[in-house]
């Protein structure tokens, strides 16, 4: 993991200051409630996996900024509406926007932040971008609205499950590959890998998040244990656990998530039952498949510095523990 390492500490602080100049040009109460969650931390990983692509595919210019950060400001859009939507307490270890700044005022920063991001993506004159983001934004979005019709009708379907993450996570970290890809002028066959390993990234990424909130305390993930599970959430940790367990008990739960009547010590049974059967550990194992096609996606890439780093950041999302 070293060339891992080596390369985010090289280039984390362009990127973050970047982020910070396009925050302070945003005005008012918009600026504040922006600068809260930009400055709340994040792994970057969006916009680095589009400088890795970019440079990978042979782009030596220094202008990536603009696109690679485009992706940071949707992601973090999607968090401010998504702690809106589940009401959510903590993010990142920081109380969350909409009850510092109020719920109005988060709601239409994260709109500013999702106009912001289109806005730097078009200043490259490049109409494959703007298309790659609108397409981004758009999957993303579908993702959510899933997600909330799936906690108004639980099931155990996988399949369900998998087109929410993909739809939610996955789709926004292939845009960041494609995007890299697109900036350097690859190829549709380098952009299509490209696409795949951020798409398969996305998926692995999204389940070891999943398993985080079941076997990974608050003080290492900056969110409360078992968020999903008191927000009514079902995920695969919880899919795999109520598999094994009598059909009239499965029922009973979901019936209780749906209707957000499990109280505290019915979530912190379920969560000691999760943990116990090791589901979280399961979803890490399903994790791992989706890391090694990430990980075979990289052949299209010459063999150098972004290619070794990009394997090792694939690896990197199974080992992390917030």
């Amino acid at each position: 993991m070293n060339e891992l390492l080596r390369y985010f500490q090289r280039e984390l602080p362009g990127i973050n200051g970047y982020l910070d100049a396009e925050a302070e040009s945003l005005s008012g109460l918009v600026r504040d409630v922006a600068r809260h969650i930009i400055g709340s931390g994040g792994k970057r990983i969006r916009p680095m996996l589009t400088l890795l692509h970019a440079r990978a595919l042979g782009y030596d210019r220094d202008d990536f900024h603009a696109i690679a950060c485009a992706l940071e400001l949707l992601h973090s859009a999607t968090l401010l509406h998504d702690d809106y939507l589940d009401e959510a307490e903590i993010r990142r270890g920081r109380a969350a926007s909409h009850l510092v700044f109020g719920r109005t005022e988060t709601i239409l920063a994260g709109d500013a932040l999702l106009a912001l991001a289109n806005e730097m993506g078009a200043r490259y004159g490049n109409a494959r971008l703007c298309w790659l983001l609108a397409r981004g934004i758009m999957e993303t979005a579908v993702g959510e609205i899933e997600e909330i019709q799936f906690s108004k009708h639980p099931t155990l379907d996988r399949e369900a499950y998998m087109r929410i993450i993909i739809g939610k996570t996955a789709r926004l970290i292939e845009c960041a590959c494609r995007c890299g890809a697109a900036l350097a002028g690859a190829t549709p066959e380098q952009e299509d890998a490209a696409g795949e390993y951020g798409l398969n990234l996305g998926i692995a990424f999204q389940l070891v998040d999943d398993a985080l909130d079941y076997d990974s305390p608050a003080s290492e993930t900056g969110k409360p244990e078992g968020g999903d599970l008191r927000e009514g959430k079902v995920t695969l940790p919880l899919i795999l656990f109520m598999e094994d367990c009598e059909e009239v008990a499965g029922d009973t739960l979901l019936t209780l998530m749906r209707d957000s009547e499990l109280t505290d010590e019915q979530c912190a049974e379920v969560l000691a039952q999760v943990q116990d059967a090791g589901s979280a550990g399961r979803t890490r194992e399903e994790a791992a498949v989706y890391v090694e096609r990430a990980k075979a996606c990289l052949a299209l890439l010459p063999p150098g510095e972004e290619r070794t780093v990009l394997g090792q950041a694939a690896d990197y999302v199974l080992t992390r523990t917030k």
